[in-house]
């Protein structure tokens, strides 16, 4: 079939399926690197204690069959060295069935890690990328042009990332209607980076400038990603300056890299051949069977996107099959932020001297420039700032996690950048909230502060170790 392939798109599937790869290839070295004190076997939210009321129907994962951190260490190091491989061009080197098998237990990989992740892995860019790895399985490799409905699956998945999260903006927050949102958002964002005190100081035309630009890109430009060449390249081209403006002005772990990797499916670059301009009819069929169930899961999500009460970042399975997506419907006007201390004294008293622990991307030493971490995602660091806008989000971890401060845990002290003892661990651990502010210009030259900080209230009271 003449229309079932898309030649022209040869090389871009090469560098979207590349890219996808190296996406992968962060998720799994993230889980690999933080999934002991997280969920391990003694993490704050441990893997056999949440499966032990979870069956398949709730969980699909390999771990239902056997749990281990030896386990899951292979199954995230293992997936690390696949995506890594397929990276390198091993998909393109097999033949066509097998290169399908190898996206496909990437797929299985991530998605049995995902479902147990917990809060850990309740980020909206997990669904994105098992969602993305589920197209890629079907998007072929060298030895066959590209199907062009698996690429227009890739563009629908693009258009509802962009679309949805335009639209809960304009449903949300007023502060997005009036375009004064990026007065806040750059202080207030999850996790700042090096750039975003630079951003925050622009002045306010310009904020409303960029608010205006997200506007368009976000509702404008995705509508387009389904017109004919060269429309949908310019298009997708715009899509992918915004994201890199993004990736310069704050972390959000790997949103940005994956949806400049699913412009590619509408970016028409020139160049590149495909080893075969036909597909085997079994590969035919499989395709136009998964796209057709792709067109029927996505009743939810497109009904989702013109709700009044749009959800967002949910999955309406648990295979994360075509999901619904959307970030910052709200934006905070201050900055709150949770900072753990801990004291050698035997009891605390108000003359008691408290030393900080420091974490690696979120804000802490006032001094210290916020740092460029993503595409690697600090899980701990992220939760810590949903800890500071509500109680209720670090409520089942956070006593946990000042036991294993307490007991000098080295799996949880690997999460942290600094340990303020490490000789031995503190007799009591506490936490206090803090409001945060970029310093002003004035106060950046005078005391070459990135932060200005002050108390507000104790946020965990002292917590005492066994032999206190």
């Amino acid at each position: 079939m003449e229309w079932f392939t898309a030649p022209g798109y040869a090389l871009s599937r090469l560098v979207l399926l590349r890219l996808l790869a190296a996406v992968y290839l962060v998720g799994f070295l993230a889980a690999a690197r933080q999934f002991r004190a997280l969920l391990g076997e003694h993490g704050l939210l441990p893997i056999p204690r949440y499966l032990r009321y979870r069956g398949w129907r709730d969980a699909p994962t390999l771990f239902q069959w056997h749990y281990s951190d030896r386990f899951f260490a292979a199954v995230s190091w293992g997936g690390a060295a696949l995506s890594a491989a397929i990276c390198a061009g091993l998909a393109d080197l097999v033949p066509l069935w097998a290169s399908m098998l190898l996206w496909a237990l990437l797929w299985v990989l991530y998605l049995s890690i995902v479902n147990v992740g917990q809060t850990w892995y309740s980020f909206g860019w997990e669904s994105l990328l098992l969602e993305a790895g589920s197209l890629a399985v079907f998007l072929g490799n060298a030895k066959v042009a590209p199907p062009f409905t698996v690429l227009l699956l890739f563009r629908w998945l693009l258009f509802r990332v962009e679309f949805g999260a335009g639209l809960i903006k304009l449903r949300g927050d007023r502060c997005w209607r009036d375009l004064t949102c990026l007065k806040y958002h750059h202080e207030t964002q999850p996790m700042p980076g090096p750039f975003s005190w630079y951003f925050h100081h622009l002045p306010l035309p310009l904020h409303k400038v960029e608010v205006a630009a997200n506007h368009v890109a976000q509702l404008g430009f995705p509508v387009l990603l389904f017109t004919p060449q060269p429309v949908a390249s310019v298009a997708a081209g715009a899509m992918v300056a915004t994201q890199l403006w993004l990736v310069v002005s704050g972390n959000f772990a790997w949103l940005n890299w994956l949806t400049i990797t699913l412009a590619f499916s509408a970016l028409r670059l020139p160049g590149g051949t495909s080893g075969s301009r036909s597909a085997p009819i079994w590969f035919e069929v499989l395709v136009l069977l998964f796209t057709a169930l792709v067109v029927v899961l996505s009743w939810w999500p497109a009904r989702n996107l013109l709700s009044r009460e749009q959800l967002m970042n949910f999955s309406f399975n648990r295979l994360h099959l075509v999901n619904t997506y959307g970030a910052f419907g709200s934006i905070n006007r201050i900055r709150f932020e949770v900072v753990l201390e801990g004291t050698e004294d035997a009891v605390p008293t108000a003359d008691s001297v408290w030393r900080e622990y420091g974490f690696k991307g979120k804000p802490g030493d006032v001094r210290r420039r916020p740092r460029q971490y993503a595409p690697y995602h600090l899980r701990l660091d992220w939760l810590m700032w949903f800890a500071g806008i509500s109680p209720s989000y670090a409520r089942p971890w956070l006593r946990t996690f000042a036991d294993r401060l307490l007991a000098g845990d080295p799996a949880t002290l690997r999460l942290l950048r600094h340990n303020p003892f490490p000789d031995h661990p503190p007799r009591w651990v506490r936490a206090v909230l803090y409001r945060y502010r970029f310093t002003t210009r004035a106060e950046r030259r005078a005391s070459g502060a990135w932060w200005h900080r002050e108390p507000l209230r104790t946020y965990l009271a002292p917590m005492g170790s066994l032999d206190s």
